[in-house]
């Protein structure tokens, strides 16, 4: 079954979970599509989860006429806070997991509606596009965004399309060009689109300090979009003690559609049934029968492809395991 979506109203439901048990609200990025969630859509589905992905208008592709006719970003936090009050009219333990600039979203909606959200995950948050493949024009297209241009300008998506599976990438790259669209999002992303999702994260930035919701921070070593500043941002500047912070060297943006999208489905599974989520008996025994559980901090295998710094434990003791990936990180992010 397909990832759940909603045009208006009462979000559809799907999967086995019950009334009573937990709800999982999904925030895809920016002129995407909740295709993008669909792998962790299904994941949380087979741990006892109901699932409600929402299409907001304006800010999801295709849902408005004029690509351009985004709205504004209060709009959008608006409707996912109603899509998040109709899941919590039938589940009483919610959590959201946003995608970019969902979860930018779910920092928003963590920050006007703590009481309604048990856990988040985080996965590539964009507060800033500083990522490797970002053009070097992307300051001044910042600044078109406050003149009318932005009813005009179209950003293209470039490659690597997010992606850092090659196959899956080429197929995207296809999709783009031929039909306008892709799982991995539009073709083009709206500057005023772009300047609505500027606006949010500066508020969200301003009032970070407001989200007490636990946390779990999921972003690539290699984000071709947003560095790892913006995950050590959130780390660094939330207020709740529960924050779990991995990054992952075999992915690009995408995570839940790149190299390492079970290991991310696996984190935010576990990391929402730490924080009080459980599926029926019945469920938990079929997820542990059809795929690997998610693992608990201090059970982590010392290959594993994440690092969690200053969070979960450091890989396994020996010399060559001190090594923080072999890779170059920035200094402030091996000091969360």
């Amino acid at each position: 079954m397909g990832p759940i979506e909603q045009s208006a109203g009462k979000p559809a439901v799907a999967g086995e979970a019950s009334e009573g048990g937990p709800g999982a609200l999904l925030l895809h990025g920016l002129a995407g599509s909740p295709v993008e969630m669909h792998h962790l859509s299904r994941c949380l589905r087979q741990a006892g989860f109901t699932v409600h992905v929402p299409v907001i208008p304006g800010y999801a592709f295709g849902t408005r006429a004029d690509p351009f006719d985004t709205g504004a970003w209060e709009q959008w936090v608006a409707y996912a806070s109603g899509a998040l009050d109709t899941l919590s009219q039938r589940h009483g333990r919610i959590y959201v997991a946003g995608l970019c600039i969902g979860a930018v979203l779910a920092l928003r909606l963590a920050i006007v509606r703590p009481e309604r959200i048990r856990a988040m995950s985080l996965i590539s948050t964009t507060l800033h596009h500083d990522g490797w493949a970002t053009p070097w024009y992307r300051k001044v297209v910042r600044l078109a965004g406050h003149t009318p241009l932005r009813r005009h300008v179209k950003l293209h998506e470039r490659f690597p399309y997010g992606l850092k599976n090659e196959r899956l990438r080429q197929r995207v790259a296809r999709a783009m060009h031929t039909e306008g669209s892709s799982a991995a999002g539009a073709e083009f992303l709206p500057l005023s689109g772009m300047h609505q999702s500027y606006r949010l994260s500066w508020a969200v930035r301003r009032d970070i300090g407001l989200v007490t919701t636990p946390s779990l921070v999921l972003h690539a070593l290699d984000d071709d979009v947003a560095s790892t500043r913006s995950a050590e941002f959130v780390a660094r500047n939330i207020d709740t003690r529960e924050v779990r912070t991995v990054l992952y060297r075999e992915s690009y943006h995408i995570l839940t559609m790149d190299n390492d999208k079970d290991a991310v489905a696996d984190e935010t599974i576990g990391f929402f049934q730490r924080h009080g989520a459980q599926g029926s008996s019945r469920q938990q025994r079929r997820n542990r029968s059809e795929r690997q559980s998610a693992l608990p901090p201090d059970a982590l295998p010392p290959d594993i492809n994440t690092w969690m710094p200053g969070f979960g434990p450091e890989p396994a003791s020996d010399d060559a395991r001190k090594e923080p990936l072999d890779l170059e990180l920035p200094s402030g992010v091996a000091q969360l």
